[in-house]
């Protein structure tokens, strides 16, 4: 593995904070996300060395590991047995000297820089490297169960996504990370989604909340209305004499449940009654003739 300062890579030192690693990481994804720059190869590149990066260095225990072993980070463990392995031997070479410094030496070489064989001949496997990545989509995009063509480390991989994902969420595909060592097994791959919501709909898991509005006759007198869902309209009847924020819940109108064929969460509707303005001499004597009405 050829090794990358990912201090280079976010433009950070390496006494910067967590608060400095994630800034520079933020600055430079916006920069270089394929969504801002279609087709073009070099900002492809970068975007996915700022996520490797931003991967190891923003957690404390992975970037402690960077900073020790450098680009065998991901072997450390590896690494510390067999320091320890030969720490031991060293101090028993009394015993007949079974293991010279020389081969710990190519013991090591090998293990992270060469042809991974152990004393004896034996290879040592080790697995691939997780690869993490960010897959950005609209709240209407993850509304219906679709297929979509991935680019990680230029190879395409073909994923479908269920409908019903919710932000922050996290699936593994097992086995497309990093090549295994010697044979060892594939490292997985880890796909976060950042779903950004641009509908007049607020999401809670699978429901859905809106507000609509009624004017004061409406409201007062009921009768029927066109209200927005996910999907289009509907019509909607207005009980006589509705309170402002009276909730209705329309059942099955909300968001798709995560794996749940067919199923589907509620749309809450809020009523906002909406007063009248700049009214008119006659409008105002009707007000008041009903105010005399009701007193």
């Amino acid at each position: 593995m050829a090794y990358i300062d990912y201090y280079k890579v976010l433009g950070i030192s390496k006494t910067a904070s967590e608060n400095d690693i994630k800034k520079a990481y933020r600055k430079l994804a916006r920069k270089y996300h394929p969504d801002l720059n279609p087709n073009d190869a070099e900002a492809e590149k970068k975007f996915k060395e700022i996520n490797e990066a931003n991967e190891v260095l923003s957690n404390p225990e992975n970037r402690k590991k960077y900073d020790q072993y450098g680009e065998h980070w991901q072997h450390a463990e590896e690494y510390e047995k067999a320091r320890q392995q030969e720490q031991y031997h060293r101090q028993h070479q009394s015993d007949g000297g079974r293991y010279s410094e020389e081969d710990f030496s190519e013991f090591f070489e090998n293990m992270f820089g060469g042809a991974g064989r152990a004393s004896g001949g034996r290879q040592v496997k080790f697995r691939g490297q997780d690869f993490n990545a960010t897959l950005q989509l609209d709240l209407k995009d993850v509304y219906t169960t679709h297929k979509r063509t991935l680019t990680v480390n230029n190879k395409n991989i073909r994923i479908t996504i269920p409908a019903g994902v919710e932000n922050g969420q996290i699936i593994k595909i097992k086995g497309h990370g990093g090549k295994g060592i010697n044979g060892g097994p594939n490292g997985d791959l880890y796909i976060q989604f950042s779903i950004e919501n641009h509908s007049k709909f607020k999401r809670d898991k699978d429901n859905l909340y809106t507000n609509v509005d009624l004017d004061l006759y409406k409201a007062l007198l009921g009768g029927d209305i066109m209200v927005d869902t996910f999907t289009g309209k509907v019509k909607l009847t207005v009980k006589p004499e509705t309170q402002s924020d009276t909730k209705v819940k329309l059942k099955g109108k909300g968001f798709p449940k995560y794996k749940m064929e067919g199923q589907f969460g509620d749309l809450i509707i809020t009523y906002k009654i909406i007063l009248p303005t700049k009214l008119s001499e006659k409008e105002r004597a009707l007000i008041e003739q009903l105010q005399t009405l009701r007193t």
